[in-house]
């Protein structure tokens, strides 16, 4: 009987100390499951979900901002320049032809120089406005707003020079028809001479070639704006629905 009490009490305090390990291990009521363990997974912590960094996507914005208005930069800088192409060396040969003309005889012996400078020839030629306003027009438009125009490449000169070359070639042809009418007191004056007739033609096919390559370049500009337009109210668009939250 003794040795039976002796084995009993062992298990009794094991199973003592047993709950009270439990006891103390600090696990609450309902952590255990059916087969007597625990369950991990409903006492650890739940995992939180990352949410992303609102500085890195602002960031992202002002770089695409930024990229952007270098793109429409560039656009706007191809835009203000012209692409002649072949009409380049047409216009580069009437600029020649309008130089040559300069020396050649305008009215009787008064050449292109003689009524550009009014020197004493075109006073005694009789040279009158017209032929002074086609010279001037002709020299400072057709002749160097064409040549600035063909170097820089910029819209802006080459309407410049398409706009002065127009009324050169009108005070062009009436030069000619003012050679061949009679002055004061019926005086008859020498005719029109090869330097002027040749000034004309030259400065009329200046103009029309110039109207061409700046027209071309304005319909281009106009349907680059359209598209510009067009993108940036869409842009618009995707923003406000972003930040209403549509899809």
């Amino acid at each position: 009987m003794a040795g039976a009490d002796r084995n009993a009490r062992p298990g009794r305090d094991e199973s003592e100390s047993d709950k009270a390990t439990t006891g103390r291990s600090g696990v609450p009521a309902g952590a255990e499951s059916g087969n007597g363990t625990v369950d991990a997974g409903r006492v650890g912590p739940e995992p939180v979900e990352r949410s992303e960094d609102p500085v890195s996507s602002a960031e992202q914005t002002k770089d695409f901002e930024q990229f952007r208005r270098e793109i429409d930069d560039v656009e706007k800088r191809i835009a203000g320049e012209i692409d002649p192409g072949v009409r380049a060396l047409v216009v580069a040969g009437s600029v020649f032809a309008l130089l040559v003309s300069l020396v050649l005889p305008h009215a009787g012996a008064a050449r292109g120089f003689d009524v550009l400078l009014s020197t004493d020839i075109a006073s005694t030629e009789h040279i009158g406005l017209p032929s002074r306003v086609f010279v001037w027009f002709t020299v400072i438009f057709a002749i160097g707003c064409s040549l600035l125009a063909l170097m820089t490449r910029r819209w802006v000169l080459a309407w410049v020079a398409v706009s002065g070359s127009a009324v050169a070639s009108v005070f062009g042809v009436l030069s000619i028809w003012h050679r061949q009418t009679p002055g004061i007191n019926n005086y008859h004056g020498a005719g029109p001479g090869i330097g002027l007739i040749l000034g004309a033609i030259a400065v009329i096919v200046l103009t029309f070639h110039w109207i061409r390559v700046v027209w071309s370049r304005t319909i281009m500009q106009l349907e680059a704006e359209e598209q510009r337009r067009l993108a940036a109210a869409e842009a618009e668009e995707r923003d406000r629905r972003l930040l209403g939250g549509e899809s």
